[in-house]
């Protein structure tokens, strides 16, 4: 992978991300000893409002984001949203009421929302091969999971330093970099999309979900994404209720068992580029993960109901260590088939669809998870959960044709059903 490191725009990106990923990490633990600042004992409850302020604002935002994105220059659009999350992050230590809180997190999370895809609908135009961009999304997956494992230790040294108002400068100086980064290369204009329903801004705003809903791989890959969420949310959620009281395990347990659902994340990102040179589909590969990600949710809840024995420990984190692999091994192809599947003016909106859309799977699994926890047991919780992976799984089995994109395949060669665009092979893409 390092390899890819080679092309200095896409070196810049991804550093870039790397920057910004350690500012959120680190907005994210001084967000948590600002809330209990300002509400105590009800910190948790700014916590969980916040974040699902930040899903809201991922599932309305990235659409209108991916329309203005066809009217401005990607770098400029990129560089806006990271001055806008730098100063915002700025802001967040002067804030005195729980409300302004809030506002600012609608705001920050605004600007990712219209960040992230326009993002990473940008990397597949600078590594045009597709055997650079599997290694691409690969060192993307690590980002994200090394960030949370890291960040919080780096959150810690520096509160040993300093008052956790300054995490908050941290923030900001991490995405001004990431503007830096993105400002220093030059970025590939891509031919614009083709309008639709004489350009009107709804139809506009709307392609994206249109041309991923009209892909059969596309909606495969939404229903992977559901049972990702639902996996994913429950280790999220419940692997404080699990460790601490079903298990009555120390505190330092909880980042033992989130730690071994990142390491198996990362093991996967790791491979991936290998395992998908020898020729695995995408196909296989992503459903087999669906299947793994239901029978790890069915174990834990056979073993939920069995109660806790001298097992259950290292069962949570060998249970924990699947779903994150499996997880990985969905979420990390899922580029290849956004590439594949668009021609390059619609790839914003292609990824912000696919963003918006995946987490609204999340907006639904974590209410969900805590809802069902908190009043009928870790058990039943996982019990449904395991339901809607099955369903997701299953949903996705039926809407791919096993047909479809069999083997790997150039993006330019593989058919594809879009009403906005004219049947048969995707036309070139065009660099600047």
């Amino acid at each position: 992978m390092p390899s890819v490191l080679r092309n200095r725009t896409y070196r810049h990106l991804f550093t870039a991300q790397v920057v910004a990923l350690v500012g959120t990490g680190l907005a994210t633990v001084a967000l948590g000893l600002l809330a209990y600042d300002l509400a105590g004992a009800d910190a948790s409850a700014v916590l969980g409002t916040a974040l699902a302020i930040k899903m809201l604002a991922y599932v309305l935002v990235a659409p209108l984001a991916a329309a203005l994105a066809e009217r401005v220059s990607r770098r400029a659009l990129l560089v806006s949203m990271d001055l806008i999350r730098a100063g915002v992050a700025l802001t967040l230590p002067f804030v005195t009421q729980v409300w302004q809180v809030y506002v600012l997190i609608l705001l920050l999370q605004a600007a990712s929302a219209a960040f992230t895809p326009t993002f990473q609908a940008t990397v597949p135009e600078v590594l045009p091969d597709e055997h650079d961009y599997t290694r691409a999304l690969s060192l993307s997956r690590l980002a994200y999971d090394l960030e949370s494992l890291l960040s919080p230790v780096l959150a810690a040294a520096l509160l040993s330093l300093v008052r956790y108002a300054w995490l908050f400068t941290g923030t900001a100086v991490g995405f001004a970099a990431s503007a830096a980064l993105v400002v220093s290369v030059l970025l590939p204009t891509p031919r614009p999309a083709e309008p639709s329903g004489g350009g009107r801004p709804r139809r506009q705003i709307l392609r994206g979900t249109r041309l991923l809903l009209a892909t059969p791989c596309l909606r495969a890959l939404l229903a992977l994404d559901l049972a990702v969420a639902a996996a994913g949310a429950l280790v999220l959620v419940d692997t404080v209720v699990l460790v601490r009281g079903t298990l009555g395990r120390p505190a330092g347990d909880v980042p033992l068992a989130l730690g071994a659902y990142g390491a198996g994340s990362m093991a996967v990102a790791l491979a991936l580029p290998r395992v998908l040179d020898r020729r695995v589909t995408d196909r296989v590969l992503m459903l087999t993960a669906g299947g793994v990600l239901t029978a790890a949710l069915a174990a834990c809840a056979v073993g939920l109901a069995l109660g806790p024995g001298g097992w259950a420990w290292p069962a949570l984190l060998a249970a924990w260590t699947l779903i994150g692999a499996a997880g990985s091994a969905v979420l990390t192809p899922g580029g290849r088939l956004l590439r594949r599947s668009a021609a390059s003016g619609d790839l914003p909106a292609v990824f912000a669809a696919r963003f918006s859309l995946t987490h609204a799977c999340w907006l639904l699994a974590y209410p969900l998870t805590g809802w069902l926890t908190a009043r009928t047991g870790p058990a039943a919780a996982t019990g449904a959960l395991t339901a809607l992976a099955l369903g997701g799984s299953l949903l996705a089995r039926s809407l791919w044709p096993s047909g479809e994109a069999a083997e790997p395949a150039e993006p330019e060669s593989v058919p594809h059903a879009h009403r906005d665009l004219p049947q048969g092979p995707l036309p070139s893409r065009t660099r600047a």
